[in-house]
């Protein structure tokens, strides 16, 4: 029997929160073979709920599960953690503006991330899912001081998905068919969906989907616009979609890309691409044999993805600079 890892998952019994830990906890991302403690992390108004999770995770005797900690304290929640899935965020209200947001939830930010520093496992690896991800991810990560930069991400594959399934709808073919889907910049409305270089049966989209309009017009804007779309319909915001997201994330992270294909995932920026270096962007990336990942290089950018890309990154920039404060030297 392998030694159990420790995930530790905030915003636990959110609706996302919710739709994650049951698949986690049955072995659905890191095997049938693999035991796990779980460390779920509510803010004190959420503990009753927490509790309620954590109990129907016990009434599951899932066989991998050798512990359940639900603490609203994130120095007990960080403690040991191999992986980090920060999902609680303040969300945006009516009357709000994008700073506000930002300097709300970087202040919480600021603390998990010094936090995850104190406690974690010397391997821990982080994936901010809570919005705005990208920046709080550069937040956590300038706070969780000996926490290698390319251990923590923020996550843009639930945009890919969108895209990809998209591209599959318009070409009249399964979903598994498109690879090589990019998300370029900020999980945001100014998001890249890079059809340039995607392809569909091996093949490059703008073979089976030649309407170059619709890819550069309506496709774009659908999937940029998805997030608010599933808010009006349902009445609240994306929860089932957004925790296959995470575990095809973490999936993704554990598990060597094939040969010629990449995931969206959003990281600290060496430069490449011209963006720059040390925002959260996301970008293509391939997980290597070793579990280690690379950005994706030598992909050639056209004059209409660099105005969609520069837009994007511009915006990061602008996040950043909002919370400059948060932000140690």
């Amino acid at each position: 029997m392998k030694a159990p890892i420790t995930i530790s998952i905030t915003g636990a019994a959110g609706n996302i929160g919710y739709a994650l830990v049951f698949r986690l906890a049955s072995g659905c991302v890191f095997g049938h073979d693999q035991p796990l403690n779980l460390r779920l992390i509510e803010i004190e108004p959420g503990m009753a709920a927490l509790e309620g999770v954590m109990m129907e995770l016990c009434d599951c005797a899932f066989p991998l599960l050798h512990e359940v900690v639900g603490t609203a304290d994130l120095d007990l929640g960080f403690t040991g953690a191999n992986w980090v899935v920060l999902i609680g965020s303040v969300p945006r209200k009516a009357g709000m503006e994008r700073g506000d947001l930002l300097g709300v939830n970087g202040r919480i930010f600021t603390g998990q991330g010094q936090a995850i520093a104190r406690n974690a496992a010397p391997d821990v690896r982080v994936l901010v899912v809570g919005n705005p991800c990208n920046t709080n991810a550069l937040i956590a990560m300038h706070n969780a001081a000996g926490v290698p930069r390319e251990r923590i991400f923020a996550m843009t594959r639930l945009d890919e998905n969108r895209a990809k399934n998209l591209l599959a709808l318009k070409a009249g073919v399964p979903v598994a068919q498109v690879s090589n889907l990019c998300i370029w910049g900020n999980h945001s409305a100014t998001q890249y969906p890079d059809f340039t270089h995607a392809k569909i049966q091996g093949r490059p989209v703008t073979d089976l989907i030649p309407d170059e309009e619709w890819l550069k017009g309506e496709f774009i804007v659908t999937v940029q616009q998805r997030g608010a779309a599933i808010l009006k319909a349902r009445g609240a915001s994306s929860a089932a979609s957004g925790a296959n997201a995470v575990m095809d994330t973490l999936q993704s992270l554990i598990t060597p890309t094939p040969a010629g294909d990449w995931h969206s995932l959003a990281v600290c920026s060496d430069g490449s691409y011209g963006i720059e270096q040390g925002l959260i962007a996301s970008m293509p990336v391939r997980t290597l044999e070793n579990g280690q990942w690379e950005i994706v290089q030598g992909l050639h950018i056209d004059a209409f993805s660099q105005a969609k890309i520069d837009l994007t990154i511009h915006e990061l920039m602008q996040e950043r600079d909002a919370v400059k404060d948060l932000i140690p030297v």
